[in-house]
């Protein structure tokens, strides 16, 4: 577990398999100011898990953010059964076996507003991912709208597919078969963009691949480009 900031934590998981490329997994854990724990992207069950995040405080959300990441739910709400589960419509329609206390939308008043804004960055049909923005700690929480894997983590072929998706480090991006799907959405994805960079965030941790800790705004703009923002688009005085 790697502390990012006063309340901010990141844990790594094993790789699993995705289109015979091996995808690293990692959770993000916020602790709001009432103390209740806000698990990102739930990683593969561990039991040190308990000991470590009881220190932390009571695991009281778990959020599933795109419908890539729900392989181990089913798990962390069977350790956690109080704790409430959000996830996308997509992730719910994926799986209707587990229980949900909300969805992650543009409509629904979540309890951990105030700490954390969101927003649900749509414009492809292929699918859809809640952004999150801890704003204590100006750290952008992504899943797969930016990858940024390091290039040592593949073997030869596949650093070179992974070369042709746009995925390495360090200028990672959103991969080319979803960002080919924006094609009749492009508009819309600007405004959730231009919503990123109004946060101005410091920080990006994203679910693979490295973290970007310098010049997030510009690695951001940079990562997007095949938006084609204006220049000056997004920017603050």
């Amino acid at each position: 577990m790697e502390q990012l900031a006063d309340s901010v934590w990141m844990v790594d998981g094993p790789a699993v398999p995705f289109y015979g490329m091996p995808y690293t997994t990692r959770m993000v854990i916020v602790r709001l100011e009432d103390g209740a724990l806000w698990v990102h992207s739930p990683i593969q069950w561990q039991p040190a898990f308990k000991q470590q995040l009881a220190a932390l405080g009571e695991v009281k959300y778990l959020i599933a953010p795109n419908h890539l990441h729900h392989l181990f739910l089913a798990d962390w709400q069977q350790q956690y059964p109080e704790a409430r589960l959000y996830g996308t419509a997509q992730v719910q329609a994926k799986r209707p076996e587990l229980t949900y206390a909300g969805i992650l939308d543009e409509t629904t008043h979540t309890p951990w507003q105030q700490d954390i804004a969101q927003l649900l960055f749509t414009g492809s049909k292929a699918m859809q991912e809640a952004v999150f923005f801890h704003r204590a700690s100006c750290i952008l929480i992504l899943t797969d709208l930016i990858e940024n894997f390091s290039p040592k983590h593949f073997n030869p072929w596949q650093r070179l597919l992974a070369r042709l998706m746009g995925i390495l480090a360090p200028q990672g991006q959103t991969p080319l078969d979803w960002r080919l799907s924006f094609v009749f959405g492009k508009a819309q994805a600007r405004e959730h963009l231009l919503r990123m960079l109004s946060w101005q965030p410091e920080c990006i941790v994203m679910a693979h691949g490295e973290l970007v800790q310098h010049d997030a705004v510009a690695f951001l703009r940079h990562s997007f480009r095949w938006l084609k923002l204006p220049d000056t688009a997004g920017q603050h005085d």
